[in-house]
C-alpha cells in the first residue's frame, strides 16, 4: 500500500541509463534513510534511458510506495532532471544524488546533521575521487573558472550529493547547466552554505556521462549567462507584507 506520510526530506535521483546499478542504490538508500525515523520519499528522474532503467524503476516502486517515479520522454540533461525532481519533491529537505553509486548514500545523514546546525545548504566535497585523470582536470578548471567569475569560493560544485531546505530551491531560474551553480544560485536567494567531505566511489556500472567536451566548454558557455544573470539579479529578501488592522464600515480611524 502507498504511504500517504506527507515525507519531511526527498531524496531526488536524476538518472539516465543506470539500470544495472538501480537495485543496490535502492538497497543502499534504504539502509541510509530508515534508521533516521524520517516519512521520505525517493524521486527517480529517468531521462528518457533507452536501457531499461524504466522497468528496473517500476519494479522497485511495486513493493515500496516511498518510492516516485518521473520520466521525460526525451533525454534532456541533469539541469532538466534536477529541475524536475525540485518541482515534484514534497519535503521540507531535498537531497540531491547521482545514481551511478559514486556517491555513498551512508553520507546522507551527515549532510542532514549539518543543517541542523543552522545552514540552509551543503554541498559535497568529494574526497579521494576516483574519476579519469580527464575528468578531474576538467571538473578542477571548470570549478576555479566559475569560482573566479562569480565571486564564489565553492570547493566541489561537480558533487552532485547535496542538501537544500526546499523554500531556497523554490523561484530558481531553471536553464540548461543550472546544476552547475546551484550552490550559488541558493546563496543568491539568501540560503546559508556549508561544505562537507564526503566519499566518492569507482563507478561500478555503465560510462560517465560527461566528458571534457560537454563538463568544461559548455560550463564556460553557462558561465556567461550566469554572470548577466547577476547583474539582474532580483533580491526579494527586503520585502515584507504590511498588515493593516481592519476596522468595520462607518468606524472612524483610530
Amino acid at each position: 500500500m502507498p504511504d500517504h506520510t506527507p515525507p519531511t526530506l526527498s531524496v531526488v535521483v536524476p538518472l539516465y541509463d543506470e539500470s544495472e546499478s538501480l537495485p543496490a542504490l535502492d538497497a543502499e538508500l534504504r539502509a541510509a534513510l530508515e534508521p533516521l525515523g524520517l516519512p521520505y520519499e525517493v524521486l527517480y528522474v529517468d531521462d528518457g534511458s533507452t536501457d531499461g532503467s524504466l522497468a528496473v524503476l517500476e519494479r522497485l516502486a511495486a513493493t515500496d510506495g516511498r518510492l516516485r517515479i518521473l520520466r521525460h520522454r526525451a533525454n534532456s540533461g541533469q539541469s532538466a532532471g534536477l529541475a524536475s525532481g525540485f518541482r515534484a519533491a514534497r519535503g521540507a529537505i531535498v537531497v540531491t544524488l547521482d545514481a551511478d553509486l559514486q556517491n555513498d548514500p551512508a553520507d546522507i545523514p551527515r549532510l542532514l546533521a549539518k543543517l541542523d546546525e543552522g545552514f540552509d545548504a551543503v554541498s559535497g566535497v568529494r574526497v579521494e575521487r576516483h574519476d579519469s585523470w580527464t575528468r578531474r582536470v576538467s571538473s578542477r578548471i571548470a570549478n576555479a573558472v566559475r569560482n573566479w567569475a562569480t565571486d564564489e569560493s565553492v570547493t566541489d560544485v561537480g558533487c552532485s550529493l547535496k542538501a537544500y531546505r526546499a523554500e531556497y530551491l523554490r523561484h530558481l531560474p531553471m536553464f540548461g547547466g543550472m546544476h552547475r551553480f546551484l550552490p550559488t544560485l541558493v546563496r543568491w536567494n539568501g540560503a546559508r552554505l556549508a561544505e562537507l567531505p564526503v566519499a566518492h566511489r569507482p563507478r561500478r556500472h555503465g560510462v560517465a556521462k560527461y566528458g571534457i567536451g560537454n563538463r568544461l566548454f559548455r560550463a564556460l558557455a553557462d558561465l556567461m549567462a550566469v554572470r548577466w544573470m547577476r547583474r539582474r539579479w532580483i533580491d526579494t529578501r527586503g520585502t515584507e507584507e504590511i498588515e493593516v488592522p481592519r476596522r468595520a464600515a462607518g468606524e472612524p480611524p483610530a
